[in-house]
């Protein structure tokens, strides 16, 4: 291995502010759901152009999934369509809250959600659509939204790579019912594990709060907080899905600095694809007019015909090298669970297929110096050049 230090992929930007407010926080005694939690709340709702009652902070964007269906009130059963390239969260929170996943392939120029797709995918089951905006870039919403009202269905975003995205003038996670964020150590603005719901209303946000903390009328900052115990009352069955302060106390000054981040990533971004350019390589198309790009992900399709190596001869010399990568993602009828348990085959959504045989993600994180970008576009030449 290189002896210069290993390159984590995704490791984030933490800074003295971050450090601070976490040992204010240690300090004060609460570390559980408090004051932070709400501050951060009202930060993100203020950075996404929302009113405060209209987002909810929770542990995972996992959790945001699961947590925005129930609130839905979708049928038991009924289906659910999102995107085989995806992580497995995104299947599992619909599977969870016992809803049947329907997979609509994806454009193999932007990776997302085809929309042509989708409405091939409709039954008289289909309940709602579940698009996730891959690797930062808005999925096409404007035909997404028409054929969920053509169908009366419920539309939830998978915003977990789209802090900062927008389409046509509009914030990801906006557009629809329910957008979900998340904040896990790798994303774009980290809480180290952390997600957060965007509802289109109040009310919807309302219930969302209660079932993501044991369907309980109080949360421990209400109960215990420095205005006197509050009695609480059970009204629906719940699940332990609360953001700490401990986390939000990262959260905040993360979110702080998320445009300046978002600058150093765009400038990483723009770095890759004029180095690269001239490669065997499969590189990111450019963000489509009118949008705006998360830059969360710099992902190359490794073609093995093209490149004289593999993508996972790739992923092991970059190892090798002492340089971090990913791969997003393999596609979800590859894992051996969907497969026996819906008869899943990767060859029914062959765009997500190919993708996720070929895709290796670079590391693309605000913490990168020059000298590390420099590093990382000298070995990628190495290998491919």
């Amino acid at each position: 291995m290189d002896s210069k230090k290993f390159l984590v992929f995704g490791s984030p930007a933490i800074g003295e502010e971050e450090i601070t407010e976490l040992n204010a926080c240690l300090q004060s005694g609460w570390l559980g759901t408090g004051p932070r939690v709400a501050q951060f709340e009202q930060d993100f709702a203020r950075y996404k152009d929302v009113p405060a009652n209209q987002v909810a902070a929770v542990n995972s964007c996992t959790a945001a999934l699961h947590v925005s269906m129930v609130a839905a009130r979708l049928p038991p059963g009924s289906e659910v369509i999102t995107t085989p390239l995806t992580f497995c969260a995104t299947v599992n929170a619909i599977i969870h809250a016992g809803l049947t996943p329907v997979l609509a392939d994806v454009d193999p120029v932007t990776m997302n959600i085809d929309p042509a797709a989708i409405e091939a995918a409709i039954t008289p089951r289909t309940a709602a659509i579940l698009p996730v905006h891959f690797a930062g870039r808005s999925c096409d919403m404007d035909p997404i939204l028409a054929i969920a009202r053509k169908h009366k269905l419920v539309l939830i975003e998978d915003c977990a790579h789209a802090i900062e995205t927008e389409y046509h003038g509009r914030k990801a996670g906006t557009h629809g019912d329910f957008g979900c964020f998340s904040f896990y150590v790798t994303k774009n603005v980290i809480t180290g594990e952390g997600g957060m719901i965007l509802g289109g209303n109040a009310e919807q946000i309302a219930r969302a709060k209660v079932l993501a903390l044991h369907g309980m009328s109080k949360d421990a900052w209400h109960r215990f907080g420095d205005k006197g115990y509050r009695h609480y009352q059970v009204v629906e069955c719940g699940f332990k899905y609360n953001m700490m302060d401990i986390q939000a106390a990262l959260g905040i000054h993360q979110l702080a600095r998320v445009e300046a981040n978002w600058e150093r990533r765009q400038v990483l971004w723009s770095r890759y694809m004029a180095a690269f350019a001239d490669l065997p390589v499969g590189l990111p198309a450019a963000p489509e007019p009118d949008t705006r790009h998360g830059y969360h992900l710099f992902t190359l399709l490794i073609d093995a015909a093209r490149c004289r190596l593999s993508r996972d001869e790739f992923l092991d010399a970059m190892n090798a090298a002492g340089i971090g990568t990913g791969v997003h993602y393999l596609s979800i009828p590859e894992h051996p669970y969907y497969q026996e348990r819906f008869g899943w085959r990767p060859e029914q959504w062959p765009h997500a297929m190919a993708i996720g045989r070929q895709t290796v993600s670079l590391p693309l994180s605000a913490k990168l110096s020059d000298e590390d970008v420099e590093r990382i576009i000298d070995a990628v030449r190495s290998l491919l050049g």
